[in-house]
């Protein structure tokens, strides 16, 4: 089978931060092993602050009312007070853990000291509210309540949260805790976290799981896969943090395979060193802001699943943390569209706002069925490594979606949990015109063969179209990328041989080629003065876009041009306004430089009859190829591909 996890061994030797007697100390001990689970199972717990300054404590809970203070794990009530756990971290995602989970009801426990009142308050797919369960306290000294909510009436959606309030008096309220029973086993948890070359951020979530460690019951290892030349090892906190995170860090340097290759180490040691058949690794990017109860949440729910299934958590986008990025997603696989919201998601929607449509807060209420999930935190359960093997080694890119598509096809679903949420870079601040389009380009049309009809006519018109556009917005080094992409695809699975290496370096080299690839300064632009680039703007998305395009192409056929020269902010660079320039000064989408685009008709030829006979290509010889990527499948996705990748 592919996959197949290697019998019960020492860990394999790898590079690692620790000493010869440490690596020999922790070798002894036995890891990810099932341990009887007892008692109460921490589900999620009740936070009343973020984890950094820049996060609003209102994403965690909200005082409507009066004055109340708010730390980490601490809210004190002044009289007259009410303060609100509705809200993103403070929800508890009843609607998911009825449908997937095991548990009947869930606890939520608090130490509380004052007199005041904690209600347990449910909402339903609409987004009503109805009260569960109210406890009064009055004088209480550290008084420990319990208040139980059965976890029914959500399976369309809902969720669960704490409210608490004053009138005459003060209340105080920490260790909240939201617990469901104990499953008899426990499943033991692995993070890997691939870095490259972002070692003090990798370094910072280091620290961010050090504080956390008391909390995190069910974390057994944090594998750290250093891909870069930059070396985390090299900061002068990591020997620290090292000694706190103890035999929990194993620390691996390794070649640069990209995140596919990073994130899929985690899995390769899992499964080499596991005395169990249950076993939960979980991918986190190293360059988030890192909400450390995510670990608690994605664990435990997948504790009480019913069935082994993977979990993910949401990116809510850093440079706006008040914004989650998006509900739940799927590919559109056919026409190579990733990160599609899938209906009644949010999307880019601000937690703290209202719904403009409705009027009411931006909650996700109703349950919604993912098709994959991002890495930027993903939970994959060791029973799906075994029955479908590891990712592709796609070097970056797809390599997540690929991997949710063929565990469903397997019976293993995928769930985007709410409130499970890390902080991650805004992607439409990453500009599209970049070198990893071509593993984006690559990659999807490899998943498409996989797990799509693979309907050649339809994908051939789609990229067709996507070459029309970048030509006429005189993007010739992003044409060249798709062309690259798709001659690549034909080439088989030999293409990934090496684990995406040699494309990622001949992909550089061939965008070197094309000036509007190089990213420059407002005011140091080569050849035009600063003082002369004025900003003109586009007119409205034509209503009639064939038409439009077939003005626009015999214009450029003809080297006819509206505008000799002008400056067109990012947001404004469609094709249908781009084409109008000869030379067009386009502000990056990272907002700190432009691109320089100057229409080139010799370059626009050979790249349009380039594009056009590989597209012919890929219409004649892609069935031919799908079934090559179809066999190959087993062997890319084997343990042994990747211990070669390894240079284990």
């Amino acid at each position: 089978m592919p996959g197949k996890a290697a019998p019960a061994t020492a860990p394999e030797q790898a590079k690692t931060g620790k000493s010869a007697a440490s690596k020999a100390a922790s070798s002894e001990k036995a890891l990810f092993s099932e341990h009887a689970g007892t008692g109460r199972l921490l589900a999620q717990r009740g936070l009343f602050a973020g984890p950094a300054e820049v996060v609003s404590k209102d994403l965690y809970a909200e005082v409507v009312g009066g004055v109340a203070t708010r730390e980490r794990e601490t809210v004190s009530l002044e009289p007259s007070a009410r303060v609100t756990g509705n809200t993103y971290f403070g929800r508890f995602p009843a609607s998911y853990w009825q449908r997937w989970t095991t548990a009947k009801s869930v606890s939520v426990e608090a130490d509380v000291t004052g007199t005041g009142q904690l209600a347990v308050r449910a909402s339903d797919m609409e987004g009503e509210p109805r009260t569960v369960v109210v406890r009064t306290v009055t004088d209480a000294k550290n008084e420990h309540v319990v208040l139980e909510a059965p976890l029914d009436k959500f399976l369309d959606g809902g969720a669960l949260w704490l409210d608490l309030e004053t009138e005459a008096g003060r209340l105080t309220v920490t260790n909240v805790r939201w617990t469901v029973e104990s499953p008899e086993k426990i499943r033991p948890t692995a993070v890997t976290i691939c870095t490259m070359n972002r070692a003090d951020d990798c370094l910072k979530n280091l620290y961010a799981l050090a504080d956390s460690l008391p909390a995190l019951d069910t974390l057994d290892a944090i594998y750290v896969a250093d891909q870069g030349t930059d070396t985390v090892d090299s900061r002068e906190g990591f020997a620290e943090v090292a000694k706190r995170l103890g035999d929990k860090l194993h620390y691996i340097k390794q070649p640069n395979l990209g995140g596919a290759g990073g994130f899929t180490r985690g899995l390769y040691e899992v499964a080499g060193n596991t005395e169990t058949e249950h076993a939960n690794v979980l991918f986190m990017d190293d360059d988030v802001l890192l909400e450390p109860d995510l670990i608690i949440r994605l664990t435990a729910f997948s504790n009480r699943a019913a069935s082994p299934m993977i979990v993910g958590g949401q990116m809510l986008n850093l440079l706006h943390p008040n914004q989650l990025h998006v509900g739940a997603e799927y590919a559109r696989l056919n026409t190579l569209e990733p990160g599609q919201p899938v209906p009644h998601s949010l999307s880019t929607a601000d937690l703290l706002g209202v719904d403009p449509e409705t009027g009411k807060p931006n909650r996700q209420e109703r349950r919604l069925d993912a098709g994959y999930n991002g890495w930027w935190s993903c939970l994959i359960p060791y029973e799906v490594v075994k029955a479908i093997g590891y990712p592709m080694p796609f070097f970056f890119q797809w390599d997540d979606a690929e991997y949710s598509y063929r565990a469903r096809a397997h019976g293993f679903p995928t769930v985007t949990l709410p409130g499970a949420g890390v902080w991650h870079a805004d992607f439409h601040w990453k500009d599209w015109d970049e070198w990893h389009r071509y593993f984006n380009l690559r990659n999807s049309i490899i998943t498409a063969a996989l797990h799509s009809p693979f309907d050649l006519n339809l994908l051939s018109r789609v990229l067709l179209a996507q070459l029309v556009r970048y030509l006429l917005s005189m993007q010739y080094g992003l044409s060249a990328t798709l062309i690259t992409a798709v001659e690549d695809f034909l080439k088989g699975p030999e293409v990934l041989h090496d684990g995406g290496v040699a494309a990622m370096k001949r992909i550089r080299e061939i965008r070197a080629q094309y000036p509007e690839t190089k990213r420059y300064k407002p005011t140091e632009v080569p050849g035009i003065a600063s003082n002369d680039i004025g900003i003109i703007n586009t007119a409205p998305r034509p209503s009639l876009q064939r038409l439009v395009l077939l003005k626009r192409i015999i214009y450029r056929l003809l080297g006819k041009h509206r505008f000799e020269l002008g400056a067109i902010p990012s947001d404004e660079a469609h094709w249908w306004h781009v084409s109008q320039f000869e030379t067009a000064i386009v502000t990056d989408a990272s907002q700190e430089g432009v691109r320089v685009r100057r229409y080139d008709r010799q370059r626009m030829f050979e790249l349009a009859k380039r594009g056009v006979q590989v597209i012919s290509r890929l219409r004649k010889e892609g069935k031919l190829v799908q079934e090559e990527y179809k066999r190959a499948l087993p062997q890319l996705t084997s343990r042994e591909n990747w211990k070669r990748l390894y240079q284990l």
